[in-house]
């Protein structure tokens, strides 16, 4: 078994899939400079049903960051309460993606009091 990093990405000796090689595809994200950049390889590397799946989680993010209800959510974004309810998991949990992102995006979440000075 070939473990790097996360082994929730290890794979056994089948050989279909390593932890290198996923970590090479987060390395390959990470070095995206701009949304164009970002754009073309995910128009290489996902089919167009895949990208609008993606665009919609992180709408459904938003709206859950945002304290909107799931039956809203579901309504407003059309994505299943399956979806809702794994994002909703995500946005909760230890990761932190959907959190850093959407702060990254638009600012602090609604209600997450002060944020303290970097400098």
């Amino acid at each position: 078994m070939t473990v790097v990093g996360d082994t929730r990405f290890a794979t056994g000796k089948d050989g279909r899939l390593t932890a290198l090689e996923v970590e090479r595809l987060f390395s390959a994200m990470s070095s995206l400079a701009t949304p164009q950049e970002a754009r073309s390889f995910l128009l290489d590397v996902c089919s167009r049903r895949e990208i609008l799946d993606l665009a919609q989680r992180l709408e459904v993010a938003t709206m859950l960051r945002d304290g909107a209800s799931y039956l809203s959510v579901s309504r407003s974004t059309g994505a299943s309460s399956t979806t809702v309810s794994r994002v909703s998991k995500c946005l909760n949990g230890p990761e932190g993606g959907y959190r850093l992102v959407l702060s990254r995006l638009d600012g602090p979440a609604p209600g997450s009091g002060p944020q303290e000075s970097r400098e």
